[in-house]
């Protein structure tokens, strides 16, 4: 679960660390509020939206006069910010943040994630930081700091120098780079954190380091514990399939392909996924329905299939170990019938009355097309997306 920018930095200052001072706002007159509020001439309009690369697609503006700041404020709220990282629709804006400026000496870079080749949270740094990361990585790794943390040890007080002296620091510096180490590492425990980023971290003129940008994703298997945070979720900032797959108890991910995918089990789901892609078609979306898949399951997740209009085909593949097969296609056909399936429909069943499954959907009369196995049914799922079904 992704949080704002503004929800991150409130956690940043609640934990200790530096973060310039801010204010929320929803209609252009709170932001020139907030600027007053503020003082000073000179405050960053930020749109606030959960996806990285604003600053390149217009959603950061410096501005230097009130009359500046409503302008960016009016042209941010209420529109959809597309970046690199939102797909084509963009999200929706509602909220920018409005910040004092602040006087960069230089930026850096710096984030916790989890390390999974290691099972240990790893801090991983670079100098040459700020909006184009991704590009330092690319072409110069060895400038990017990467420290492991031991879980039983945890941070230690060398590994917060190691960082430093890697990031340039010296001095006093160096303790206040290690305080805001600390301060990270213990949010990103106490908070059941997937991700905490700092882009960028930035020393002042004056000599200061201070978080310009936040970022926290929440590990959504932890909310049962972390209910604080799962008030912080705005859902309109989230896939609105996904989010109706999980009113649903779906567990559903949007992708770019046109060949739906309906299967029970992850592992299986993604083996479905990656026979597609064998036989050359392209997954529409990562949909596991369950080892208990229902009739109404089903049914919710035909509506969701439906509502991508990108779809082509559908490939239910079922392995009945749980549930039974002949309940799955008395599911099937009450779905087919009931929400108005009008593309192709390919079946696998496999397990547990495998054989009355196969019998029920003959029986139907309906245009459900049967597969033997796996890999016929991904070749039959293919033809039928490109129309040669």
């Amino acid at each position: 679960m992704n949080l704002h920018e503004y929800q991150s930095k409130e956690l940043f200052a609640r934990y200790g660390i530096p973060v310039p001072r801010g204010r929320i706002a929803v209609t252009a007159d709170e932001a020139v509020a907030a600027a007053s509020e503020l003082g000073g001439s000179l405050w960053v309009v930020k749109a606030q939206v959960h996806a990285g690369g604003r600053g390149k697609a217009g959603g950061v503006k410096l501005v230097r006069d009130v009359a500046a700041l409503r302008a960016a404020a009016s042209d941010m709220l209420g529109r959809n910010l597309v970046t690199h990282q939102t797909g084509p629709e963009g999200l929706p804006v509602e909220k920018v943040y409005v910040e004092a400026g602040s006087a960069i000496a230089r930026e850096i870079y710096l984030s916790l994630v989890l390390n999974r080749e290691q099972s240990r949270i790893a801090f991983i740094a670079s100098a040459a930081g700020g909006m184009d990361i991704e590009e330092v990585a690319r072409h110069s790794p060895e400038k990017i700091v990467t420290v492991n943390v031991h879980p039983a040890a945890g941070l230690e007080p060398y590994q917060c120098r190691q960082l430093a002296y890697g990031l340039g620091f010296a001095g006093e510096q160096v303790n206040e780079f290690s305080r805001i180490a600390e301060a990270l590492y213990r949010l990103y425990l106490e908070l059941d954190a997937s991700l905490v980023e700092v882009n960028p971290l930035i020393v002042t003129t004056d000599g200061r380091i201070v978080a310009l940008d936040a970022k926290i994703n929440i590990d959504a298997n932890a909310l049962f514990r972390q209910p604080a945070m799962e008030k912080l979720r705005d859902p309109r900032q989230e896939d609105p399939m996904e989010r109706a797959a999980a009113e649903h108890d779906l567990n559903y991910v949007s992708l770019d392909g046109d060949i739906a995918c309906m299967v029970n089990g992850a592992g299986l789901a993604m083996a479905t996924m990656d026979i597609i892609k064998l036989h050359g078609g392209t997954p529409a979306n990562f949909l596991d329905v369950g080892g208990g898949a229902t009739a109404d399951r089903v049914t919710a997740a035909f509506k969701l299939i439906l509502s991508n209009r990108r779809v082509r085909a559908i490939l239910v593949n079922i392995f009945g170990g749980i549930v039974r097969c002949d309940l799955i296609a008395q599911g099937i056909i009450s779905a087919v019938k009931d929400v108005g399936v009008n593309l192709p429909v390919i079946v696998r069943l496999e397990g547990t009355n495998a054989d009355a499954a196969r019998t029920l959907l003959a029986d139907s009369k309906l245009a459900i097309i049967a597969a033997a196995d796996l890999t016929d049914a991904a070749r039959k799922a293919v033809a039928a997306a490109r129309g040669k079904a």
